[in-house]
């Protein structure tokens, strides 16, 4: 193999977490978090004329931001690549810890932004020094209105520790320890775990066996479903008590302040989302046909097509996909190329298909050393190259804004989408594009299906699930039981009937319920799938598409989600037009799909 499918933690701090060099790291941390505090204690704002204080304490907190985020980064990828493994759990409680002490001069902080009146906070956003962060500055200091005192806030996040983060990480914990029994085509039955379930459940190609596959994922997590309950109930009713604290009106003003975006933009989005699913019918009958099945389950809406004509999908290598991924970003962007070259030639991606490892995949910065690192699980499938292509285009995002100050890089998530997402639409496209016969379009064109029905569907029954979910928490404990109606109810209602077997158990098995950062983790990747739709098209009438595109990323995290699309694309995210765009190319595959598979159907 020419590139290894593990990555590189070693280079990061060498030694590992008890090697001198992570251990001074977070000594480092501690006595920044202190040197903060007494510097923000004894500003004077009335002293500072030229604001060369402010500007000072300004850096110091960006430099305690980046630290966090590169220590936590560490520490998250040991755990996800070796997840079953206990020896990591104190050391990530050590940063959270220390991301919870941070959280205290922070809090001052944007206090003190607050005790400028408008005239001087003006000038502050003027000076040189700070043009670059302005966006920011102002978002803390109108943040700061919702914070209580320092004692209640310290108390706010020592609490957190036990509370919100600990039902997360109480999460991980469970889901490290279950495993299930599997019997493949050929009667042969192995132990899995978790995640093995998962990425099998995704593409395993023999129907009785997913089948079966399903049965036992769902009845893995409904076993677990006492203590799942608890924890995601635990974990919602952390995160209420908090919202009501910083006199948030309702579940969803945090989540999408977070995300920069309105409530009208929102319900325009789900608003076209709803009134396109019926275009997903047509589709999922066809794939029924093709599959050998008389209707579709849960286990098989984005099952590989394994038997179209005389096409016989082969495995794909790591190496072949690397090698593709970067000949086609290339078509689009020699920056996007040259950077997925280095990732791959650096071994910043793990990608080994192994026990042990955590379910899904991420990307994540270590701003401190300007890299970032990239989660997954390789397994050969069609699907697999647009995954890796998908974590690259959010690395490829972060190192555009290396030369720019921390907080330009603190992009919010439906606009993280934005990268990530259209660097997948790159390689799913080629894909099709490159098909020998029409057999092999056919294939390859379901594959790509896998990204709407996710975002038109899946996520759809996510925000469904979660909107009930916490409108029924506000009233008190939800138990497994109702968990398992609504979000039954919400799989009807988002496939539109469409699965004749649903998956009632989903929110126990579904690790973005269980997110304690971010708030209603799932909405933001319909938005980024649907605005990078628009990019795509915008990208086909570019004359110089690299520089545009390029500038509308380092804009990310420097205006409002809508200033960002008025700005660079010249749309209105409140009105249902830039989305129906989006439908309509799904609308376009679909037609594509059912037109060329007509002659593999009896």
């Amino acid at each position: 193999m020419a590139y290894s499918e593990n990555w590189n933690l070693e280079g990061i701090y060498p030694g590992g977490v008890t090697g001198e060099a992570f251990q001074t790291k977070l000594a480092t941390i501690q006595s920044q978090i202190e040197d903060l505090t007494h510097a923000v204690a004894s500003y004077q704002p009335t002293q500072d004329n030229d604001f060369k204080e402010l500007i000072n304490l300004t850096s110091l907190v960006q430099t305690l931001e980046s630290g966090l985020k590169t220590v936590n980064t560490y520490i998250n990828g040991l755990i996800s690549a070796d997840y079953t493994n206990p020896t990591y759990r104190p050391y990530d409680n050590k940063v959270q810890a220390l991301a919870a002490a941070y959280n205290q001069p922070l809090n001052a902080y944007k206090a003190l932004l607050a005790e400028f009146d408008d005239a001087t906070f003006a000038k502050i956003l003027a000076d040189p020094a700070l043009t670059d962060v302005a966006f920011t500055l102002d978002e803390m200091r109108h943040g700061a209105q919702r914070l209580g005192d320092a004692s209640t806030e310290a108390l706010l996040d020592q609490l957190r520790l036990d509370g919100i983060k600990a039902w997360s990480s109480h999460y991980d914990v469970v889901a490290s320890t279950l495993s299930m029994p599997f019997t493949d085509e050929h009667g042969a039955t192995k132990t899995i775990s978790a995640g093995q379930a998962l990425n099998m459940l995704d593409g395993y190609p023999d129907n009785q066996a997913r089948a079966g596959l399903m049965d036992g994922y769902e009845k893995m997590w409904g076993d677990a479903q006492t203590i799942t309950a608890d924890t995601l109930n635990h974990l919602a009713g952390a995160r209420l008590t908090e919202q009501k604290a910083h006199h948030y009106d309702n579940y969803l003003e945090q989540p999408l302040e977070l995300n920069r975006m309105s409530q009208e933009t929102l319900d325009a989005m789900w608003q076209v989302v709803d009134a396109n699913k019926d275009m997903f019918k047509a589709y999922f009958a066809r794939k029924a046909e093709l599959l050998g099945l008389d209707s579709i389950g849960w286990q098989d809406q984005v099952a590989p097509l394994t038997h179209v004509g005389d096409y016989q999908p082969h495995s794909l290598s790591y190496d072949d996909a690397a090698n593709f991924i970067v000949q086609n970003f290339g078509k689009y962007s020699q920056k996007m190329a040259d950077f997925a070259q280095s990732a791959f030639d650096n071994h910043w991606i793990e990608a080994e298909d192994r026990p042990g490892k955590q379910p899904g995949g991420w990307m994540d910065t270590l701003p401190d050393i300007h890299e970032s690192r990239i989660f997954l699980t390789f397994t050969g499938s069609v699907n697999d190259a647009a995954t890796i292509a998908h974590e690259l285009g959010h690395a490829f995002h972060s190192s555009l804004l290396t030369d720019l100050p921390v907080w330009r890089d603190d992009y919010a998530m439906n606009v993280a989408e934005t990268a990530s997402t259209f660097a997948e639409m790159l390689i799913a496209d080629a894909n099709v594009q490159q098909a020998q016969s029409d057999a092999e379009k056919v294939v390859l064109l379901d594959a790509k299906m896998t990204n709407p029905v996710a975002m038109f569907m899946n996520i759809r029954a996510r925000f469904l699930f979660e909107n009930k979910f916490y409108q029924e928490r506000e009233n008190g404990y939800v138990p497994a039981e109702r968990l398992n109606e609504i979000m039954d109810a919400a799989q009807a209602e988002a496939f539109d009937d469409i699965l004749d077997k649903r998956h009632p158990h989903f929110w126990s098995s579904k690790l973005h319920f269980y997110i304690d950062d971010i708030p209603f983790y799932n909405f933001p990747y319909t938005f980024g799938y649907l605005f990078s739709s628009g990019i795509y098209a915008w990208a086909q009438s570019q004359k110089d598409f690299e520089a545009s595109y390029i500038s509308l990323l380092r804009d990310t995290a420097n205006m409002s989600t809508e200033e960002l699309a008025k700005k660079h694309l010249g749309v209105d995210l409140t009105e249902p037009d830039f989305w129906q765009a989006g439908a309509d190319l799904i609308k376009q595959d679909i037609d594509e799909f059912i037109s060329l598979s007509n002659q593999f159907v009896k």
